[in-house]
């Protein structure tokens, strides 16, 4: 059973940063594309970040693109997420969430494992 745990949440102030991380079992996650969704209040989850298997290929919603930089480290499973330059729009509940296969995607339904997911809050 493939279980992911996000961590690294918090309250920071505009103009600060966090880093996120994602821990990943009963997976390998060499073999997986990873990705980061979130869901502001009120609003549905929408797609953040993705990278591919050896970190080669990336994407980004515009919005987040210069500020955030998705990696992972195979080696001990886990996808992160560092985000800089925060803006109280990135206010949110944070989901990283795993894709069997190669390609990567925006797509949420492609995605078959979820994180239960970790506040963001960056306040003004």
């Amino acid at each position: 059973q493939v279980r992911l745990v996000e961590s690294g949440g918090g309250l920071v102030q505009a103009g600060g940063s966090l880093r996120l991380s994602c821990a990943a079992s009963g997976v390998t996650v060499s073999s997986n594309v990873l990705g980061w969704f979130r869901q502001a209040p009120w609003k549905e989850r929408e797609f953040v970040a993705v990278i591919g298997w050896y970190g080669d290929s990336t994407d980004y919603t515009d919005s987040v693109k210069g500020r955030f930089t998705i990696s992972r480290d195979n080696a001990k499973n886990t996808v992160y997420l560092q985000m800089n330059s925060l803006k109280p729009e990135d206010t949110a509940v944070y989901y990283c969430a795993a894709r069997a296969g190669w390609r990567t995607t925006r797509r949420q339904p492609d995605f078959g494992s979820w994180g239960q997911g970790t506040q963001v809050t960056v306040s003004s």
